[in-house]
């Protein structure tokens, strides 16, 4: 099924102008900094977020020039995020592409990530709207201590799922909260519609994570698991469960290891990948985001028009069908 279609078909327009009005924002007087802005520009992914701000305001309302700033800020602050991770994890790849720490240098990734943080916060001042100034500043808040939650769980030897939660909630789950909830406050939706759509978006965050961190287990170009969350100290869903459940004499190493904050090499690595994915790990959390998908259409207002929920039934379904 296609899914992008069954989203985007009622607000394609909407989506057309959110890009063009998006991509002119990028653009700055300083040569290398417009340089590096004309390079995002080039290499956007398909706005998801963006796109579910403009579903979620047009299921209840119209879509207004404060959607628009709203999801601006948005998609800005999430870029940002990205830019300043991929300095910080050494990536030289996103979306294919070389990332712009390669591209440029770190300095100027850095720096194009903290002037993607003052042109969100512009966009944000630009809706008048201190609901929305709120959302948005609290989400900027949440990616961040997610980030460093994770650290320090990883330092402690605090894995558990309910820590894993509370991690991927910040950092990733939090986005689409505040997409929901932006969307309602520019739409002058009620309350009760900031509490549904807040749920919904909740749970399809979580859902997107637990199936990025899926990707982890699984071969890569080069025929291998990546692995490359475990490398970094990040314990995700499968592993926690085996190391939950498994009576496998082989993890006693590694729980003793990840205990004391003391990160696995290459051979432990592989062991518990091949035990997550023997024992019943991705199974597991596989069944947890079917959990969250029921949840998340459950939380959709019971009002608004069938081609709306099937275009959010179809983005929960989108998120956890894809394969990258």
């Amino acid at each position: 099924m296609d899914f992008l279609s069954i989203i985007n078909k009622p607000i394609e327009k909407e989506i057309a102008d959110f890009n063009d009005f998006f991509k002119s924002q990028l653009k700055s007087d300083v040569v290398l900094m417009n340089d590096a802005l004309t390079f995002l520009s080039e290499s956007v992914g398909k706005m998801m977020r963006p796109t579910l701000l403009l579903l979620v305001a047009k299921s209840i309302g119209n879509i207004n020039e404060k959607t628009f700033f709203a999801a601006t800020a948005v998609e800005m602050l999430h870029t940002a995020s990205l830019l300043h991770d991929d300095v910080i994890d050494e990536s030289d790849k996103r979306r294919g592409r070389p990332s712009l720490n390669v591209r440029f240098n770190n300095n100027v990734a850095v720096l194009t990530g903290d002037y993607l943080f003052s042109m969100a916060l512009n966009n944000t001042a630009r809706t008048g709207d201190i609901r929305v100034v709120d959302t948005i500043s609290v989400m900027g808040r949440d990616l961040p201590n997610g980030e460093v939650l994770q650290v320090e769980l990883q330092q402690n030897g605090s894995y558990s799922e309910e820590n894993y939660l509370k991690v991927i909630y910040n950092k990733t789950a939090s986005l689409f909260v505040c997409c929901c909830a932006c969307a309602v406050y520019t739409a002058e939706g009620c309350d009760e519609l900031v509490e549904k759509f807040s749920n919904y978006g909740k749970y399809t965050g979580l859902c997107f994570q637990i199936k990025d961190d899926i990707f982890d287990y699984y071969k890569n170009d080069i025929g291998k698991p990546t692995g490359s969350d475990m490398r970094e100290g990040k314990i995700t869903l499968p592993a926690l469960y085996v190391l939950r459940t498994s009576s496998n004499p082989m993890l006693t190493p590694i729980r003793e290891k990840l205990a004391n904050g003391i990160y696995l090499d290459e051979k432990e690595i592989e062991t518990l990948i091949e035990i997550s994915k023997k024992e019943g790990g991705v199974e597991y959390a596989n069944s947890c985001i079917e959990k969250y998908r029921s949840l998340a259409i459950e939380s959709i207002p019971k009002d608004i028009s069938e081609e709306y929920r099937n275009a959010l039934t179809a983005y929960i379904d989108y998120v956890i069908s894809r394969d990258k």
